[in-house]
């Protein structure tokens, strides 16, 4: 069986194609590295940039206005959450949701709050499995 498109693709002609490597490039998805990989995770990993703002951003004004936090103690958090959560619900499928404590970007918040996010697992642009953390509401 081939996987090259039909004369007469049963959806009809692709009228346009957002891979995942110019969405990286665009921003739209922020790679989380080699991090991703020293919490367990086999495949890459990619989070949104709204789950990214949400859980991950933090500047040392944000440690000033609120709690001294970092960036890659954050990013961190997620991950290792993520593993978990992935390890611990192996049989979920491809789409699994987890919590972790983080403390709201907002100026204000000291104290770690209960969020929830999502972690995706699906094809990369090549057909390779590729792992997505998003915010709940995101698709």
């Amino acid at each position: 069986m081939s996987n090259q498109p039909t004369e007469h693709p049963f959806f009809g002609e692709v009228i346009s194609v957002y891979t995942r490597a110019q969405a990286l490039a665009d921003g739209v998805l922020i790679d989380a590295g080699p991090m991703a990989r020293e919490a367990g995770f086999r495949w890459p990993v990619a989070l949104t940039t709204a789950a990214w703002e949400d859980c991950v951003a933090w500047s040392e004004s944000d440690s000033d206005r609120q709690t001294h936090q970092d960036q890659s103690g954050r990013l961190w958090d997620v991950l290792f959450m993520a593993a978990y959560a992935a390890r611990a619900n192996a049989a979920a499928g491809s789409e699994l949701r987890f919590e972790l404590c983080r403390v709201s970007r907002d100026g204000r918040s000291t104290e770690a709050e209960l969020t929830t996010l999502k972690l995706i697992v699906g094809p990369g642009d090549d057909g390779e499995p590729v792992m997505t953390i998003l915010l709940p509401n995101e698709d």
